[in-house]
């Protein structure tokens, strides 16, 4: 491409993305924009004493109760609001009616922790304790989703005030066990909500959520049309032939030159069998684990392997998939063992695909929350894996973006799911600015009216 093609398309993609911001900043009255902002500001402090309660008491996937009762408490103190609990075990559901008929927008919080032991030295820190596959194990909210809860219920608090004004119906979801994954034969907390109705009566007409991440200057915003996270699959293989001795290898035919082989054989899928130039086409296939003997002169009779495939296309996805089991069979055929191949893809774990319209759409309404369009940036998709995409497998149309909140100014803090993670709290108000005006954005949407 020549300079002068190359600076025209840039002006057209600018002015294109310029367009869909100025729609989505005047979708909703300015007034009513105005307001809610306004009250987005004006709960910060509530919005900071929920996170630190939730913070200093977290409960992993499933586990949630404490969390839920205080989440119905919270909601009961709000007007207009019709709360339900107990979907998929801990999960609630609270709807919002405007005065107005209109379209039906959902919010989406996870509420769930983590397995981590925190290592911050905050006045709320956790110390908190649980059983996880039958092990005790520290507890804490390393991955944000205090936040995303505190954060949420800011918005309600906002919007519910604001009911008279509106004209369509909110629904607020705080969803159990994201962090339960694959592997473990249990229903994602996304698509358990799903199975159970959550997305009907009233029929959403899309889903919202944020996810918050040090990766980048607190307050700041990043979004991504199409696919944004890659589903995950979690692969084992286990080997098995005949052991011996390490003095007479060729009196047994032990498993482990297969697994070995097999694990080199992984490497070239990505490169050789997928093809990265369509859209979501980026893959990894990663080998974590290979365990075999446990002594240095004993050929052992069993091996295994195991790691992830993450993918941003069901194409290359479901390619992985088949080229895994092909290798790995054909490998242990010709060393004469067997190979038992399992590949868990989990149940709610599949690529996340922001619709690409309502994702332009919303990025004058992210302008406004985080205070200028300097502040709001598209991304790049990532290998990391959620289970919003659950709701979007509906074929509901979903927006996820994500909330920087680095503690550490310009610089990146302690990445999620470190036992080091932490926020500046003050990122928050931007959330809660950014899920109120994006509703009020998607109530006030042309493209949703008479869905």
């Amino acid at each position: 491409m020549n300079l002068r093609r190359h600076i025209c398309a840039f002006l057209l993609g600018a002015s294109f993305v310029g367009a869909h911001a100025q729609s989505a900043t005047s979708a909703a009255p300015a007034s009513l924009l105005s307001q809610a902002l306004a009250l987005s500001d004006g709960v910060q402090p509530q919005v900071v004493e929920w996170r630190r309660h939730i913070h200093q008491n977290p409960e992993l996937a499933y586990q949630e109760t404490g969390t839920a009762k205080y989440i119905a408490q919270a909601l009961a103190g709000m007007p207009g609001l019709e709360v339900r609990t107990g979907i998929a075990g801990t999960g609630i559901k609270a709807v919002l009616r405007g005065a107005q008929p209109g379209p039906v927008v959902a919010l989406r919080a996870d509420m769930d922790a983590l397995p981590v032991e925190e290592r911050n030295d905050l006045p709320f820190k956790s110390t908190a304790k649980a059983d996880w596959l039958g092990k005790p194990v520290a507890v804490s909210h390393v991955c944000g989703h205090d936040s995303h809860v505190a954060m949420l219920l800011g918005a309600a608090k906002v919007l519910s005030s604001l009911r008279e004004q509106l004209a369509g119906t909110v629904v607020f979801i705080f969803q159990p066990a994201e962090e339960i994954g694959p592997g473990l034969g249990k229903s994602s907390g996304a698509m358990a909500m799903v199975r159970e109705g959550v997305l009907d009566n009233p029929k959403v007409d899309v889903v919202l959520g944020q996810h918050i991440s040090n990766q980048a200057p607190s307050g700041t915003i990043r979004y991504r049309p199409g696919p944004m996270l890659a589903s995950i699959d979690v692969f084992n293989i286990k080997f098995k032939g005949t052991g011996g001795h390490g003095a007479a290898p060729w009196a047994s035919n032990t498993p482990m030159l297969a697994a070995a082989e097999t694990v080199l054989g992984l490497q070239n899928i990505v490169s050789h069998r997928l093809n990265p130039t369509i859209d979501g086409g980026q893959t990894i296939v990663t080998t974590g684990m290979l365990q075999s003997g446990n002594r240095f002169n004993v050929l052992p009779e069993t091996a295994e392997i195991a790691g992830t495939i993450r993918a941003l296309s069901t194409t290359n996805q479901k390619i992985a998939q088949e080229e895994i089991r092909r290798r790995a069979t054909g490998i242990a055929a010709s060393y004469g063992v067997q190979a038992d191949v399992k590949i868990d893809s989990g149940d709610g774990y599949e690529v996340l695909v922001n619709d690409r319209d309502a994702t332009l759409s919303l990025v004058g309404a992210f302008g406004a929350a985080a205070g200028g369009a300097a502040k709001v940036s598209q991304m790049p998709a990532s290998m990391g894996s959620e289970d919003f995409g659950a709701f979007g497998s509906t074929g509901v149309p979903v927006v996820f973006w994500m909330l920087n909140a680095s503690p550490m100014g310009e610089k990146d803090g302690p990445v999620n799911h470190s036992p080091l993670f932490q926020i500046d709290e003050s990122a928050m108000r931007v959330g809660v600015r950014a899920l109120t005006a994006a509703t009020l954005s998607q109530l006030a949407s042309a493209r949703l009216q008479g869905r």
